[in-house]
Parts: structure tokens; C-alpha cells; sequence
């Protein structure tokens, strides 16, 4: 990957910065135009998101376009306390999903490669060690030297990355993600896409209609997924997206997952493990291998909810931020001109 100079950073960076060992690095610069907030007032975007759950301190959320290693990256961003969280989302949503955690607690959300307004090349490397290698180059070109990591679903690619740089890493949630682990077997769905031939034909025929047929049993309450959520993800759902989760899934038969967990044990931050255990699709036993391979995780079972947990239990929001330590700023100390909301 590309080094160059370091464009300026904010306080707050600036320390975790010279704080952090690997701090000589000169990564590529993320380049791009500036951001745009995006304006939504609260509720909006994620109206699925209860409002009773919503404080009446949020920060406002900043939208980005840039590039890392050539690939173009759309990110959000908003401004929070302390250590930046990363929020990677999984299959087959985008940075939508983080919506309502970024306005209470702030923090970064990418559209993985391959997923919502990000880039969809054929050439990007479709897998656990390529996304592990774009998270580096991401945080590295917003000169992000440590996070707290919340990951869903396929964001377990993000504990890829937590095992090759576990120092870089404060707080760690799992919530409902792939298992990196060994014994696990794929669901149907997955079992289709990973068929060659049967995989393509059923990303060919995967219309609004059995996206919403298919979603139905994704959650615990009643009923296809919130109309809202449906939308974004059918919106983004192009030949690329189809494309990337094909080649993703094919990427990882069950001895790629175990081999890519077989280092969890080195990951000893105080880490969260959420589980709704009316997800059809990563049945609960890996809650608890997940905790057991990290030693000392916390670990929270949900009987009431599926595998978007918080969509049946939006309190859920409050208790992983709680658990992370972050807050968002009082409205009138929200420095309007964020470094994160410049050319970067």
C-alpha cells in the first residue's frame, strides 16, 4: 500500500496518535470531496428505530466520499467522546444500519467494498484477509490509530483485523456475526450462493418482492423486515453487491473461518458478545464460543430477538453504547468545522 505524508488531525487524534506504538506509518490519504451532512432529524433514515429510544442529545452525522488504494469508499461520521467506534455492517446492508448508533454515541461507519455506495470492482479481493486489508488502509488514511470495534454479521471480518493488531483495538462488540470459529455450517441461503451456477441464478431472480419473502423470518417480530431497511438494501443490490457476496461466501467453506478465529485468544480487551437467539440464520451456541474464545467477553443473550437484535430490542442501542463508554456532545459543542467533515 502506498505511504505518504499525514495531512493535520484533531486534538483528540493528534494524542492517540503519538500515544500509540505504531505511529511512524504514513498511509495513503483518503481522497475525496468534501462531506455533506446529511440532515436527517432524529428518527429519520432508520424510522424502524423506536423514537422513545432516541435522546434528545444526538450528533449530527457527516457523509464522505473518498478513495483508499485506488477504491472508492463512502463513510459516515460523527462526532462522539474519546476513541472513535468503528461500526462494520454485514451481509447484505450497508453503513444505513449504524444510523441511530452514530447520532447517540458518534464514531465511523464505511460501506464495505462491494456493498451500498462504496466501490464494487472485480478486481478487490472478496474475503477475510482483503476486507481485514482495507480496514487497515481505512483507519490509516483517516489517521485512526485506535477504535472501539461493533461488529454484525460479516462485520467479522473486523476481527481479522483485531487479531493482526489487537493494540489497535479498545472495546470490542460482537453482535450476531459470522462465526470465525470451527464447527459452524451455513445456512441455506448461504449453501445456495455458494453453489456455483445456483448461486447466480438466485441473485438473478432476488426482486423486491423475495427480498421481503426471505426477510420475513430474519427477526423475531412478525412479518418481513422494516419497509425502510428493505429499501436500502434493494437500492444497493446491483450486480456488484451480487457480485461481492457471491465471491465473499465462496471465499470461506468452514475450515477458512476456523483458521481465520484460531488467533481470537489474543484479543483481551473487555469485549461484549450480543446474541439474539432467534437468529436463523448463526445459531446461539457461537454466542458462547465467541465469549469462550475471548476469555473474559462479556456475553448477552436476547430470547426476544433476531438477527438485527436491536431492531426488536432498540434499547439494545443504549446498552452497547453504554458498554463502549461513549456519549455524543451536547448540540452546541459540535465543532462545525469537524476535521472529519473537511477534504480529507
Amino acid at each position: 500500500m502506498r505511504r505518504s505524508q499525514r495531512p493535520p488531525v484533531d486534538g483528540a487524534q493528534a494524542d492517540a496518535h503519538r500515544s500509540h506504538a505504531g505511529s511512524a506509518r504514513r498511509p495513503p490519504r483518503l481522497r475525496g470531496g468534501p462531506a455533506t451532512p446529511n440532515g436527517r432529524q432524529i428518527g429519520q433514515g432508520m424510522p424502524f428505530i423506536s423514537r422513545r429510544y432516541c435522546r434528545l442529545r444526538v450528533a449530527p452525522i457527516s457523509e464522505h466520499t473518498g478513495e483508499v488504494a485506488g477504491l472508492p469508499v463512502f463513510w459516515r461520521s460523527a462526532p462522539g467522546s474519546g476513541t472513535p467506534t468503528l461500526y462494520l455492517h454485514g451481509v447484505p446492508t450497508n453503513s444505513d444500519d449504524w444510523l441511530e448508533f452514530l447520532r447517540r454515541g458518534g464514531g465511523l461507519a464505511p460501506d464495505l467494498p462491494g456493498f451500498g455506495r462504496s466501490g464494487k470492482p472485480g478486481h478487490f479481493d472478496y474475503s477475510i484477509e482483503g476486507y481485514a486489508s482495507f480496514i487497515e488502509g481505512f483507519l490509516d488514511s483517516l489517521e485512526v490509530e485506535r477504535v472501539r470495534m461493533v461488529v454484525h454479521d460479516w462485520g467479522a471480518v473486523g476481527l481479522a483485523f483485531a487479531q493482526l493488531h489487537p493494540e489497535r483495538v479498545q472495546r470490542l462488540v460482537i453482535v450476531d456475526a459470522v462465526p470465525l470459529l470451527r464447527g459452524y455450517r451455513w445456512h441455506r441461503i448461504a449453501r445456495v450462493w455458494r453453489t456455483p451456477v445456483l448461486g447466480e441464478l438466485a441473485m438473478g431472480s432476488m426482486s423486491a418482492r423475495v427480498l421481503r419473502r426471505l426477510s420475513s423470518e430474519a427477526n423475531a417480530a412478525p412479518g418481513p423486515l422494516p419497509e425502510a431497511m428493505l429499501e436500502s438494501i434493494g437500492a444497493h443490490l446491483d450486480h456488484g453487491t451480487q457480485r461481492a457476496i457471491l465471491r465473499l461466501y465462496r471465499s470461506a467453506p468452514p475450515a477458512t473461518l476456523a483458521r481465520a478465529g484460531e488467533q481470537l485468544h489474543r484479543l483481551r480487551m473487555p469485549a461484549l458478545v450480543v446474541w439474539g437467539e432467534r437468529d436463523p440464520y448463526i445459531p446461539d451456541l457461537f454466542a458462547d464460543l465467541y465469549a469462550q474464545a475471548l476469555g473474559s467477553a462479556e456475553l448477552l443473550r436476547l430470547p426476544d430477538a433476531g438477527h438485527w437484535p436491536w431492531l426488536d430490542r432498540p434499547e439494545l442501542i443504549e446498552q452497547i453504547l453504554t458498554f463502549l463508554g461513549v456519549n455524543p456532545p451536547a448540540a452546541s459543542t459540535v465543532p462545525s468545522d469537524s476535521r472529519l467533515s473537511q477534504d480529507l
